[in-house]
């Protein structure tokens, strides 16, 4: 649970008390939290340094059995992403420590020149994502989360954000349900399992819901995604979750890429390169997650989620190189290659979609392209689209969260690169290089002339270490951003 709270730290007991602190600047209001840097300040090896820290037991302040110092640096350098990591790797600490509550001395927003919006939402976020453990397959529990983080602010600002910091609170929540849903192993979460959960998760808040099954997507005539998942024992899937406002008349939706587990099919993946292809639903897990915040946080617009999912195995049944795939649009797909599923399986959820819902806007979240990481590396996502202002809106809501995204280039002469002599299209390129751009532009030929976006987040989808604030395994990339998103729509 995090909560805002005006607290006298001279008569009200805290526990463990967690102070940011600038090296060249007082950054607090509250005079008892100034009293206590000065102390710190006057011991030699504490001078306030980016990640410098300090630890004071029984100190003077009597109510405070642990205040733990944090250095940010210089105050020109202060940004809401420098606190977002301060309150993540705070509330680690804290983990680490056993401690079950903790409180977090807010800044001033006149002493730092930030907006208290800004501060509020970094700290709520770093230390909402950093209380979060992926234990489900350890025997022994060793750490817990932390039960209770109060930002400690005055009264005015307390009564003011506490709405603010619910929200982020619960938007959170939602990212940090994707991870869990990412992390999960492939042999937990087949394309039926996976449909259970996100359609479990999406009835308990009340979201309408649609499971399409292996008869049904054929009936259908979703011939990429049955397709893709011809090889597997494990029969694909297709979620539709629905979101209505009272009286909205707009209409968003969000598309997910939901590969179980990508072996690459006939096209195997050679060596180590499938060991975390248990990631490949990132996209589905962050659009599920999205419409589960979505309905907790009831914004006035109608959100559409739709999520394929498909295991990519090779087998007797598999689809092969070659192949002439008949899609749900009407169009023809040559295989070029088993191992560029991802856009079979978005083609048609994303044509089913735009034919049946008739949204303004569409975006969708895919692992799609090694490219993209080539191009932009494993921390920025890959955005594009036709319309200017849908990719600059994606773009600003990725730099307020950081989940930073760089917009790419569709060049409409790229296109002749997909033509096949025998098909409407071929799923893969003849041209060199610029994998994430005709992979984006294959994509664009199924929404006809809804408003729509690509984003590939190949790269931050997951990550091996443990960073600042998430842990190794399922970022949840993409959960705070269409959330943001969703606000400028």
């Amino acid at each position: 649970m995090l909560q805002l709270k005006n607290l006298n730290l001279q008569k009200d007991k805290v526990g463990t008390l967690v102070i940011p602190v600038c090296e060249d600047k007082e950054i607090h209001d509250n005079q008892t939290v100034s009293s206590l840097i000065k102390k710190a300040q006057k011991i030699k090896d504490f001078k306030g340094e980016k990640d410098d820290e300090l630890i004071l037991y029984d100190s003077d302040q009597p109510n405070a059995e642990r205040v733990i110092f944090s250095g940010l640096g210089k105050l020109e350098k202060l940004d809401a992403e420098a606190l977002r990591t301060f309150a993540g790797k705070a509330v680690k600490k804290c983990i680490s420590k056993d401690v079950s509550e903790v409180l977090i001395a807010v800044p001033s927003a006149k002493k730092t020149g930030l907006e208290m919006s800004d501060i509020i939402e970094a700290l709520t976020s770093g230390a909402c994502l950093g209380n979060h453990i992926f234990d489900v397959y350890k025997k022994e529990k060793k750490k817990k989360p932390v039960q209770e983080i109060t930002m400690l602010v005055n009264a005015e600002t307390a009564k003011k954000f506490d709405k603010l910091a619910s929200n982020i609170s619960t938007v959170c929540e939602g990212t940090i349900l994707a991870r869990e849903w990412i992390s999960t192993p492939s042999n937990e979460k087949s394309p039926e399992q996976l449909a259970k959960a996100f359609a479990d998760a999406a009835e308990k808040e009340q979201l309408g819901v649609t499971v399409f099954d292996e008869k049904v997507l054929k009936e259908k005539g979703c011939g990429a995604i049955l397709a893709v998942g011809s090889g597997s024992a494990n029969h694909p899937r297709m979620v539709i979750l629905e979101y209505k406002a009272k009286n909205a008349e707009k209409t968003v939706a969000f598309v997910g890429k939901g590969i179980t587990f990508d072996s690459g099919g006939i096209n195997l993946k050679p060596g180590g390169s499938s060991r975390d292809m248990k990631t490949d639903m990132s996209g589905a897990a962050a659009v599920a997650a999205t419409l589960i915040t979505i309905a907790k946080l009831k914004p006035k617009i109608n959100v559409i989620g739709v999520m394929p999912l498909v295991e990519n195995m090779p087998s007797g049944s598999a689809y092969r190189p070659g192949d002439i795939l008949r899609t749900y649009d009407g169009k023809t797909v040559e295989v070029g290659n088993t191992d560029a599923e991802g856009r079979l399986i978005l083609i048609d959820a994303l044509s089913y979609l735009v034919k049946n819902y008739k949204p303004e806007t569409v975006v969708d979240l895919a692992t799609l392209t090694g490219a993209c990481i080539v191009a932009l590396g494993d921390k920025i996502a890959g955005v594009f689209s036709f319309d200017d202002s849908l990719a600059e809106a994606i773009v600003a809501s990725g730099r307020k969260t950081h989940e930073r995204c760089w917009r790419l280039p569709l060049p409409e002469d790229y296109k002749e690169s997909l033509k096949s002599e025998i098909a409407d299209l071929n799923n893969i390129s003849d041209m060199n290089g610029a994998g994430s751009i005709t992979a984006a532009l294959f994509l664009s030929e199924f929404v006809g002339e809804t408003k729509w976006a690509h984003i590939d987040i190949a790269g931050p989808s997951s990550i091996s270490k443990p960073a600042n604030y998430c842990g190794a395994g399922g970022t949840g990339f993409g959960v705070r951003l269409l959330c943001d998103l969703l606000e400028k729509l």
